[in-house]
Parts: structure tokens; sequence; C-alpha cells
């Protein structure tokens, strides 16, 4: 029988034994989608806001958000949010990846700029309201969102610079921030972090089964069709979605305060560290497998206790930061926050930096110490570049925002599932840059489209 996929030992080495970038140009990249997202938000704050509405937790009264009232104008401010967002990330992850510092110079200049001029031309007696938590974190889950869904599908042309995409071994490229993001984002809004009640571990499964799911799902959909899939990166039956349900089962279980939640996932990045650097990283990045199912998958595997680790830090500074006595229903930033985000950001770009050159170099294969101070370093700037909307008067989310905020695990299956489809159509190896570039708008705008239409038809999926 032919392979539906003829092409398959091509692109899995395609995405082989990569070496990464470097620290500074991914900070670079990453900056560009925040900063083209505030900016549109500034662009927006014409729009008309119902002073009735109260903003409230990040998991509930959702469908409060004001929205386009018919479909035409929803479709049209989907449309510019695209080009205000989509779009700048599009070209400078790809045809303009060498411009990437200049990029982010120029929008970090552009910001300043507006910033400048709107609070200049505000009427002194309109005062800025803090926006809530919920708007900045909001934003940050959305732009992780968006840069997953884009990359998970470039990263096959060869149009996506290989620097961006994910490292063999040790290094960093932007596509490595991807689980690590997803799991420190999870747990920076979780029931632990806001510090409700945790379930049993009956109702922890079942909360987990969705991923599950999806995780066994992705195992018959790429054996069934010959999809390619890198070894490497999991292991041979492992996957994302797996990661996502272990962590969240063994921290429902195991189950602490949400204050001793950094002190416990310290002790458990730093022993898991201890375990990597006397011998434990060696197996892990060998080529050789058992038979046996740990053998076989001993990546997702072992990393698990990193990425646990990860999640219990992310719980500690979700709780410290954003829900420590406040409200649920009316969380509100302040300066404080935003100063100890940022100091916190610096203070891990540090740590990572000694880590990375005295102890281990990061590793996203094995989610070691370096790899998890990298990621809170990086998605903490995220969140502080949001937080600056505060200066910005009348901002508030966009149409687009609002729609994959509202659907992330829709959103998330979608793009697999239009990448799988345009993998088994489309020989990605040998298209054009033109064309690559036009898939991927493509791609992209009728991603965007989907997920603001069905938000706009109240469709939402959120797994229980």
């Amino acid at each position: 029988m032919a392979s539906l996929n003829p092409n398959k030992p091509l692109k899995e080495e395609f995405v082989s034994n990569l070496t990464g970038s470097s620290f500074t140009k991914i900070f670079a990249l990453l900056s560009i989608l925040p900063i083209s997202m505030l900016l549109r938000h500034s662009a927006s704050s014409f729009r008309p806001i119902d002073h009735n509405v109260s903003e409230t937790s990040l998991k509930k009264n959702d469908d409060l958000i004001v929205a386009p009232k018919n479909l035409s104008a929803c479709i049209a401010t989907l449309t510019v949010d695209f080009l205000f967002i989509v779009v700048p990330m599009t070209l400078f992850y790809t045809v303009l990846a060498e411009w990437a510092y200049i990029g982010s110079l120029f929008f970090f200049l552009l910001f300043f700029l507006t910033m400048a001029a709107k609070r200049y031309a505000s009427p002194p007696d309109l005062e800025q309201k803090p926006h809530s938590f919920r708007t900045f974190l909001s934003s940050f889950r959305v732009a992780t969102m968006l840069m997953t869904c884009f990359c998970i599908l470039a990263v096959d042309f060869r149009i996506f610079p290989r620097e961006n995409a994910k490292v063999e071994t040790y290094g960093t490229g932007l596509m490595d921030l991807g689980v690590g993001s997803f799991v420190l984002a999870n747990a920076i809004i979780s029931r632990q972090a806001r510090n409700i009640s945790s379930t049993n571990w009956k109702t922890a499964i079942k909360s987990a089964s969705p991923l599950i799911l999806l995780g066994v799902g992705r195992i018959v959909s790429t054996t069934g069709v010959d999809y390619q899939v890198h070894v490497g990166e999991y292991g041979v039956h492992w996957n994302f979605f797996f990661t996502l349900a272990a962590v969240s089962i063994i921290t429902s279980i195991i189950n602490v305060p949400p204050k001793y939640c950094g002190i416990l996932g310290s002790a458990i990045l730093v022993g898991y560290q201890t375990w990597l650097s006397c011998g434990l990283n060696e197996y892990m990045l060998s080529n050789e497998r058992g038979t046996d199912f740990v053998s076989q998958n001993k990546e997702g595997i072992f990393s698990i206790f990193g990425y646990w680790g990860l999640y219990l830090v992310g719980v500690q500074l979700g709780h410290s930061i954003f829900f420590e006595n406040s409200s649920h229903s009316a969380l509100r930033s302040n300066t404080a926050a935003c100063i100890k985000v940022w100091l916190l950001s610096v203070l891990m770009w540090l740590i990572t930096v000694l880590i990375d050159n005295y102890i281990e170099r990061v590793s996203r294969r094995m989610c070691n110490l370096a790899y998890v101070t990298w990621v809170v370093s990086l998605n903490l700037q995220l969140i502080g570049g949001f937080m600056l909307s505060d200066y910005i008067p009348g901002t508030k989310l966009s149409t687009l925002e609002e729609a994959f905020n509202r659907n992330l695990l829709a959103s998330f299956i979608l793009a697999n599932i239009f990448t799988g489809l345009v993998n088994l159509t489309i020989d990605t190896l040998s298209v054009s840059s033109f064309s690559a570039l036009l898939i991927l708008l493509g791609y992209t705008f009728s991603l965007c489209m989907i997920i603001g239409i069905a938000d706009f038809y109240g469709i939402r999926l959120k797994y229980w």
C-alpha cells in the first residue's frame, strides 16, 4: 500500500539535528507579537464599552465581553485584527527573520510613541483606570497560542529559519518555548494559583481525560496516515498531550497550598537536575532505545519531573503576583505587580545565563533546570509587556483575542488538523518562498476567521 506521506523521511530529517538560535534573537522575535497586539488595542480603543459589564475571573462569565453586533462587523474587525497582529508575526518569523532586531526595535519605538501620543491627546480629566489581571493574562495566553499555531505548520517550510525550530539536544530555538509556555500559562491561572480547593484523584483523571484522548488520537492518526514524527522529541509513543495530562494529574493528587508550591517545585527541579548531571542526561540524549515502554519514551516520561517543577513554580508566581489577597471578581493590576514581574524576569534571565554556562545548557528535550528558568524568564517578559497597556488610555482586548481566549483548546486542535492536511496534500519542502508565505497567510487567516465566527455564534470548546 502506497504511503500517504511519501516524503516522511525527508521531512523528519528536515527538523532533526538542529542547534537553535541565541537568547537575544529569540527575545527580539518574541517581543514583536505582544507589541503588535498592544498597538491593536490602542487602535481599537474607540470601540464602545459597556460600563455595566464587570470583568470577572479568568474562567467564568466570558460571555460578558463586548463583541461586534453583526457578522459583517465581526468579519471586518477580525480582518483588521489579523492585519495588525498576525501578519507582522508571519513576516518576521519567515521572510524578515534576518531583520528581527531592527523589527523589534521599530515596534518598541512605535509602541512608546503611540503611548506618549495617546496620553498627551487624552483629556486631562479622563482618569485611566487600571486593567484587570484577567486582560493581561488573556492576552498572554492568546499570544502563546497564536505563536504555537503558526510555528507548527511554518516549521515544515524552508521559509521558516532552521534556527527557530526545536533543537535536537542542547540550545534554544523559538519553538522550544511551546510546551513549557503552555505548562506555565496553565499553572499561572490554575485553580491552585487561585487557591481554590483541589479535587480528588478520580476527578483529576476525569479532568485530564480530554488531554489523554487527544494524545491517543494523535498516535492513532499519525500512525494511520504515516505522518512524520520526530522520535527524539518525546519518544516513540509519547506526545505533548500526555505531558500536559501527566502534570495535571500529579499536581492534583499531590496537592500543596499555593504559597508552598514554589518551594516544592524548586526542590523537584534541583533534585531532577542533580539526577541529570549524574548521568540521566546521557541516557535521555542517547539514540539507543530498549524494547520496554520507558526506554521507548524516555524523553517524555523523565521530562515530566521538569514540567511538574515548572508547573509548581508557575502556581506560586500566579498566586503571589496576581491572586493573593485579591478578590476573584475584580482583580486589578497595579504598578507594584508590574515592577515585580519585570524584576523576576530579569532575575530569571540572570539565573538562566549562570546555569547555562556553569551547570548544564538549556535543553527542552530533558526539561532541565536551565530550560525551566529560561521559559519562566521569557513568559514573565511577555506578561510584563502586556501589563504596559495600563499606560495606554482606553485599551482593551481585540475581537480576535477574545475569540481565541474563549476557544484555546479548539484553536489548537484545528491548527493541528490544518497542519496535517497541508502536509499530506502539499510537498512543503519543495514549494517556493512566495508560495509558502501565501499558504501560511491563508492558513492563519482561515484559522482566525473560523475561531472568530465560531465565537460570534457562541460556540465554545472547553474541557471539563
